[in-house]
């Protein structure tokens, strides 16, 4: 059965992955969004199932009890993690999956899949990464600061990964992203098992 591609972005909060993932899921319908369980409380907006799957602690400390998630991490307090059957289920129909995790989500995807394309975006510099985060008016001082610290935690792992964004001017960025994934999928292996027939043919 033709299975599909895992793709892992990873950036630090403030350098620009939602934005990027958008717009890729926008240019390319054969990439699905996997959808994360959490703890945190929703924000305004958000939707349950869409944004994210919205759960207790209890109930996801359970979830990990039965083994049902293919990664998972505690982020400022908060646990999010991702399911593992639905995972593997798009994949055995072909379909690519896009992972929005952490490094060490990264970490553990890649145990299991070492197959995976891992990409890291980059800010083009701390002051612009500080800069984008002050814009957001989201944040306190303080949790500002803490993100600050956290990103560079984050940067330190950045050798881990495939490949690297540098997310200097947004719209040469979506086109890179959106260049490493159809690439990706013009790999041999990629094309001898979604065109088995045709190459078969081919070589007579």
């Amino acid at each position: 059965m033709q299975t599909g591609n895992i793709f892992i972005v990873a950036a630090p909060s403030g350098a620009g992955k939602t934005t990027l993932v958008s717009a890729l899921l926008a240019a390319d319908s054969n990439v699905r969004l996997s959808v994360s369980y959490t703890t945190r409380a929703p924000r305004e907006g958000e939707r349950h199932g869409t944004d994210y799957h919205f759960v207790s602690r209890d109930e996801f400390v359970a979830m990990i009890g039965r083994g049902e998630f293919l990664e998972h991490a505690e982020v400022y307090g908060n646990f999010y993690g991702t399911s593992e059957r639905w995972i593997r289920e798009q994949l055995a129909k072909g379909q690519d999956i896009l992972l929005e995790i952490d490094w060490q989500g990264a970490q553990q995807v890649r145990k299991l899949f070492p197959q995976a394309i891992s990409v890291f975006v980059l800010p083009p510099s701390l002051e612009t990464l500080e800069r984008r985060l002050r814009g957001r008016a989201k944040d306190s001082e303080d949790a500002i600061q803490r993100r600050m610290q956290s990103a560079q935690e984050e940067i330190r792992h950045v050798d881990e990964y495939d490949y690297v964004i540098v997310n200097e001017y947004i719209d040469e960025a979506v086109r890179d992203i959106i260049s490493l994934v159809r690439a990706a999928r013009l790999r041999i292996a990629s094309q001898m098992e979604r065109h088995t027939t045709l190459i078969a043919e081919l070589k007579g």
